[in-house]
């Protein structure tokens, strides 16, 4: 190989993007558009690094498939890291089968890394788990070894197992530390403090606490019947009611959970759960239709009992009934935390991270933009959205879960 390719491509992989420049700069062959493109992306240069990745797979040609690939890759990377979700997952994957089936076995795994982290990123944490399962992170280098640990942590976090998280994070750091890459580092470091920060708010008998990942843990352990607004699902001990595609019932659960051991007047679970202002006898038929309902799907957990003036919730075994809920649930509080990641989101990206249609998430960001939470710069499809990090807790539980990962 050409030397000051080699020597290019070793300054890359410590993280001296200036020096890998200095080396290439000035030619045009395949291999230095490769590295060129990738030292760009990694200055924040997108839209130069994406033209000098497609001229330099152009240039390599079908005569150098694993070439090709490996820019394929790198263009993968650029996508993910400027949040365009929506770039081709076929010429990944394709990508990905070529580098293996020509043994270039690290690519490849950083190949599905990326995988995993857009997986992560859309809430597909069963997908990113599978992606991520077939690599084995001691054999890797330490800056993908590192890479691989974050996002095994970030599914860990997802699934609310703090000890496996801070397992992984501290292998991460050690790696990151052992790649001699400052950003990296930083990462890691950033993820073990985020960690440690609150993580859902604690609603009992009226009074709200501030909690994080290990009490959730210990929440779940202490067969307390919970209220799960973080998942949208009811829970004790092993047994889980999934509510997420009945919000009409998991409301009616979360309001007469907050007023447990007390009940919940009818007027006010009708105002709250079917979000009107006004109540009629039509109402009340309904209200109770729903309690009768909410009756059927917790029979194994809990009872819900008609008083003079509501309805009451009542354990079946538990010791008490709490709510748990999202570290902030004002509107739009999914899309902020998908903001507060730092980077730059388009609108299409964020309505398929968040499952909405792209108008819906447009509009989303008007409001947003008009309350002075977010703010775009560029024009068309170059529009891109950012938002401050909301202080003080940890964003990834603001974000949804799908039913399917529970």
């Amino acid at each position: 190989m050409d030397p000051l390719i080699s020597e290019a491509a070793r300054a890359l992989m410590a993280g001296d993007v200036l020096g890998a420049l200095n080396r290439v700069a000035l030619r045009g062959d395949a291999a230095a558009l490769a590295l060129r493109g990738i030292a760009m992306a990694r200055l924040g240069e997108f839209g130069l690094a994406r033209a000098l990745l497609r001229k330099a797979a152009r240039a390599f040609g079908p005569a150098h498939p694993v070439a090709r690939a490996r820019c394929v890759v790198a263009q993968a990377e650029i996508a993910l890291v400027s949040r365009d979700l929506d770039w081709s997952r076929q010429a990944a994957r394709a990508a990905l089968a070529t580098l293996e089936s020509h043994g270039d076995w690290v690519n490849a795994a950083h190949a599905r890394q990326l995988e995993a982290r857009r997986s992560l990123l859309l809430g597909r944490i069963d997908e990113a788990e599978r992606v991520l399962g077939g690599l084995d992170p001691a054999r890797l280098p330490p800056a993908l070894r590192a890479a691989h640990l974050l996002v095994a942590a970030g599914i860990s976090v997802r699934r609310l197992d703090a000890a496996s998280a801070r397992a992984d994070l501290a292998l991460a750091r050690r790696a990151a530390i052992e790649s001699g890459i400052p950003g990296l580092r930083a990462e890691a470091d950033q993820a073990i403090l985020d960690l440690e920060r609150p993580a859902a708010r604690l609603i009992a008998r009226g009074e709200e606490t501030r909690i994080g990942l290990d009490d959730i843990a210990a929440l779940r352990a202490s067969g307390t019947l919970i209220v799960d607004a973080c998942g949208n699902a009811i829970r004790q001990a092993g047994t889980v009611v999934p509510l997420a595609t009945r919000p009409v019932l998991f409301a009616l659960a979360r309001l007469l959970a907050q007023a447990w051991p007390a009940d919940a007047p009818r007027e006010f679970l009708i105002a709250h759960a079917f979000r009107t202002r006004f109540s009629d006898e039509t109402h009340r038929a309904r209200l109770r239709v729903e309690i009768g309902r909410l009756r059927r799907a917790l029979r194994a957990l809990a009872t819900v009992g008609a008083t003079r003036r509501g309805y009451a919730l009542a354990p079946r075994g538990a010791r008490g009934i709490v709510v748990l809920a999202r570290p902030v649930e004002e509107r739009h509080a999914a899309l902020l935390a998908l903001l507060a990641d730092g980077e730059a989101w388009s609108s299409s990206s964020l309505a398929l991270a968040l499952g909405i249609s792209q108008r819906t998430a447009q509009r989303a960001l008007d409001a947003l933009a008009a309350a002075g939470k977010a703010q775009s710069f560029g024009q068309g499809r170059a529009r891109r959205w950012l938002a401050p990090t909301l202080p003080g807790f940890t964003t990834t539980l603001l974000l949804p879960v799908p039913p399917a990962d529970g």
